[in-house]
């Protein structure tokens, strides 16, 4: 069952626990979270990104809602981008959009995610969006204080705006990062009771289990992950073809024959249990197992 976010978020809240918001951009990985979905009775929130093509992988979560018709999850577009695309999102039936407009300045922000606020509030649709700018792992170092969200502007942009869940900037980073996390909880713990609506966490991957766990105590009510479900997903396909391909490459002969016990259906389905056992942990971690509606 597809729901809409914020109140999806507004009972996590209430209840003070975190949900898994995972990427997905096939049949198979939206198939591997409505199965961690339903063995941990969890809610899911299914991010999809424009890059991972809406209309092919919205299809495979219609497809899956109606073999896991128990499940409760929401259907977000992650960092939506473009005006039309983000129309497209809500054409195709996102039950949620994330207007990321974080590099612009305060005031364009607000009146380009205010005027899609309108758009989607009438069609019952939900609104994501982001104040301070959550980088990219590679710049950690340079980019980290330069992001953060500024706690005043904070009530304010939710004010004017009417944004249903807010993600903030308190430390994370999008992919690998390329030095040490460090979260500011005392940021997080003003922006929790500064702000009213649920508060969304970008850059879940790789920033340990420890920092999760309290951001979501502190107050996180969703955390986005793609990076370590991605990796545990390539672990997973490697054990199953059982063969060092970067030793093999440099040995004459290997070709296409290297590993011919191998084949791609099995592949992608190891790849998509590694996936899985990675985003059950995450529920496990953000207290949502046994929380589905």
């Amino acid at each position: 069952m597809i729901l809409n976010m914020g109140i999806l978020l507004g009972k996590a809240k209430k209840e003070r626990y975190g949900v898994a918001a995972p990427n997905v951009w096939s049949f198979d990985t939206v198939k591997a979270a409505y199965e961690a979905a339903r063995d941990l009775k969890a809610p899911v929130i299914l991010d999809i990104a424009g890059i991972h093509k809406l209309e092919e992988t919205c299809d495979a979560v219609r497809f899956y809602e109606k073999k896991f018709p128990e499940v409760t999850a929401a259907l977000n577009l992650d960092h939506g981008g473009a005006y039309e695309e983000i129309i497209q999102a809500i054409r195709l039936g996102f039950s949620s959009v994330m207007v990321d407009r974080s590099e612009l300045p305060f005031e364009e922000n607000v009146k380009e995610t205010a005027e899609i606020v309108k758009i989607a509030h009438a069609l019952g649709v939900s609104v994501e969006a982001e104040l301070g700018h959550v980088g990219q792992g590679c710049e950690y170092e340079e980019t980290r204080e330069s992001g953060l969200t500024n706690k005043d502007e904070a009530v304010k942009y939710v004010n004017q705006t009417g944004v249903d869940c807010l993600a903030v900037s308190v430390g994370t980073s999008h992919g690998a990062y390329k030095g040490t996390p460090k979260l500011d909880f005392e940021l997080l713990a003003a922006l929790d009771k500064l702000v009213e609506i649920p508060l969304v966490l970008h850059g879940g991957s790789g920033t340990g289990d420890e920092n999760l766990a309290k951001a979501v105590q502190t107050g996180i009510q969703k955390v986005n992950l793609c990076t370590d479900l991605s990796v545990a997903g390539l672990s997973a396909m490697k054990a199953y073809l059982g063969a060092d391909y970067d030793n093999m490459a440099k040995k004459k002969g290997s070709g296409e024959f290297g590993n011919p016990s191998a084949n791609m259906w099995d592949s992608d389905m190891e790849a998509a249990k590694g996936y899985k056992q990675k985003l059950m942990h995450y529920m496990k971690l953000f207290g949502s197992a046994g929380r589905d509606c």
